[in-house]
C-alpha cells in the first residue's frame, strides 16, 4: 500500500481553521485570517491584559503566535494554550488599532471552538459550562427559575447571612458574589408578544430584542428603551418566540449552541416586516450582526442570517440616524462615558451614544481618559477570572472618578453591572446609567 504523502502547510492550515469552525472540508473554503497578522505589536498596549501582566503570550499578537503554532503541529493544545486563550477578555480592542485588519475577534472565537472539541476541562468546569451554555441560557422558562431562586437569596436575608458569617471567603466566592446582579422583581418576559404603539407620527416600525439574563436583571432597561423608542415615532414590536442571541455560547466556542440559537431568531423575526430588529445590549448586538459567522457558505441558513443582521441596529447607532423628534426636559448633569468594547471596537460605533447624550439640554459630557478600554465585565469573565477583572475595573473607576462626573453613562448592561460594582466597592458615589435610561429620564412625559 503507497504511503501517504505528507501534509503540506497549506493543507495543515485548512484543516485547522476547518477543524476551529466544526465544519468538514467540503463545507468551509479555506480561512487564513489570522495569518495577516505582521506582528508588529501596535496592538499590545490596546490589550488590557497586556497591559495588566506584560506578558507577551497574553497580548493579541502572542495569542496569535500559540494559534499558528498549533496550525503547525508545534503546540499542543494543552493547559498552557487554553489558560492564555481563557485570559483574553474578547474586547476587540486589538482590531480597532490593528494595520492589517486581522479579525481577531473572529479567530479567538474558532480557536475556542477547538479547545471545546479537543481539549478536557476538569470535571468542574465540563459541569458548570455544560449547565451555563446548554441547560440554561437556551431556555427562557430555566432563565426565569433560576433567577427567581437568586432573588429569593438576595432579598430574603440570605446574603446578608453568607458575607457576615465568611463563608463565601472561605469557599473562595467573596469576588464573584458581589458581581452578581441584582434580579428584577417585575420580568421582562410579561412583555414577550406585545406591541407598543408609537407616539404622534409613526416614522418607522421595528423589532425589539430583549435579550435572556438581561430580562430577569434589566426589565426596566428594556422598558425604557420601548418608551423612548415610542416617543420618537417608533411602533416597538416584542417578538414572543425569540431566544437568547448566543453570544455567550459564541465567545466560549460552544458553536452549535450559537447557531441553534440562531436559527431560532430567524424564525422569531421576520427580518422583511421590520424596519430594524433593535437591541440595547452591545454584546448581543455584536453577535447578532455577525449571525453569518457561524455558517458556511453552502448552507442555506446563511441566506437567513445575512438578511437577518442586515437588520440589525444597536439603539443608539438607530436613534441617531433616525433622529430624535421627542422634546427632552433640561438635565443638569456631569457625565462622563465609557465605551462598551462590543459597541466601540466590535460594532465601530463611537459618536452615536455621545450625540445622543449632548441631545439632553443642560447635561455636560466630560470624556474619560482610556473611555475605550475594557472594564473587565467581558461576559462572564469577571466571574471566571474575577482578579483581572477587579484589576481592570480599578482603573476604570479611578478615570471615570477623574472626571468629577455625577454618572457614568455606558451602552452595554454587562458593563452598568460591572461599572456599578464598580462604584460601590470604590465609594465613588456615581450613578451608573444607560444611554438611553438618561434620554428616558428626559423625555417629558404627559
Amino acid at each position: 500500500m503507497p504511503a501517504t504523502p505528507p501534509q503540506s502547510h497549506e493543507d495543515a492550515q485548512r484543516e485547522f481553521a476547518l477543524t476551529l469552525s466544526g465544519f468538514s472540508a467540503t463545507d468551509k473554503p479555506e480561512y487564513e485570517d489570522y495569518s495577516r497578522c505582521v506582528h508588529c505589536g501596535l496592538c499590545s498596549n490596546n490589550c488590557p491584559t497586556y497591559r495588566l501582566w506584560g506578558r507577551e503570550a497574553d497580548s493579541p499578537r502572542g495569542r496569535i503566535r500559540q494559534m499558528a503554532l498549533v496550525d503547525q503541529g508545534r503546540l499542543e493544545i494543552g493547559d498552557t494554550f487554553v489558560t492564555h486563550i481563557d485570559r483574553c477578555l474578547n474586547c476587540r480592542n486589538c482590531e480597532s488599532v490593528c494595520p492589517s485588519g486581522v479579525e481577531y475577534g473572529k479567530i479567538l472565537e474558532l480557536a475556542r471552538a477547538q479547545i471545546e472539541q479537543k481539549y478536557k476541562r476538569p470535571f468542574t468546569s465540563r459541569v458548570l459550562r455544560d449547565f451555563i451554555y446548554r441547560r440554561l441560557l437556551p431556555y427562557p422558562k430555566r432563565i426565569a427559575a433560576a433567577a427567581r431562586t437568586l432573588r429569593f437569596y438576595q432579598r430574603w436575608g440570605l446574603a446578608s447571612l453568607a458575607r457576615n458569617t465568611g463563608i463565601l471567603r472561605l469557599l473562595g466566592l467573596q469576588d464573584r458574589e458581589s458581581l452578581l446582579p441584582k434580579i428584577d422583581s417585575n420580568f421582562f418576559f410579561s412583555e414577550l408578544g406585545k406591541t407598543f404603539p408609537a407616539q404622534g407620527r409613526q416614522r418607522a416600525r421595528v423589532a425589539f430584542f430583549a435579550g435572556c439574563v438581561a430580562q430577569v436583571t434589566f426589565s426596566e432597561l428594556n422598558r425604557a428603551t420601548i418608551r423612548v423608542l415610542q416617543a420618537n415615532g417608533c411602533e416597538v414590536v416584542v417578538t414572543a418566540e425569540q431566544v437568547c442571541c448566543g453570544a455567550l455560547a459564541a465567545h466560549a466556542g460552544v458553536r452549535d449552541v450559537a447557531r441553534n440559537l440562531a436559527r431560532a431568531n430567524f424564525s422569531a423575526f421576520h427580518a422583511d416586516d421590520f424596519d430594524a430588529i433593535i437591541t440595547n445590549a452591545a454584546g448581543c448586538g455584536s453577535t447578532l450582526k455577525e449571525y453569518s459567522q457561524l455558517f458556511t457558505e453552502n448552507e442555506a441558513d446563511l441566506e437567513s442570517a445575512c438578511k437577518f443582521s442586515a437588520k440589525v441596529r444597536d439603539i443608539s447607532e438607530f436613534l441617531a440616524d433616525l433622529g430624535l423628534v421627542a422634546p427632552l426636559r433640561p438635565l443638569p448633569m456631569r457625565v462622563t462615558y465609557q465605551d462598551s468594547c462590543h459597541l466601540v471596537h466590535g460594532q465601530k460605533i463611537r459618536e452615536a451614544p455621545r450625540k445622543l447624550i449632548r441631545a439632553v439640554p443642560s447635561v455636560e459630557l466630560v470624556e474619560m481618559a482610556l473611555s475605550d478600554l475594557c472594564c473587565g465585565s467581558a461576559g462572564v469573565y469577571n466571574v471566571m477570572e474575577p482578579k483581572a477583572a477587579l484589576d481592570l475595573l480599578s482603573d476604570k473607576m479611578h478615570h471615570a472618578q477623574q472626571t468629577k462626573a455625577q454618572a457614568i453613562l455606558t451602552a452595554n448592561p454587562g458593563c452598568i453591572l460591572q461599572l456599578r460594582a464598580g462604584a460601590a466597592i470604590h465609594k465613588t458615589g456615581q450613578e451608573v446609567l444607560h444611554v438611553i435610561e438618561l434620554l428616558d429620564r428626559a423625555l417629558i412625559k404627559s
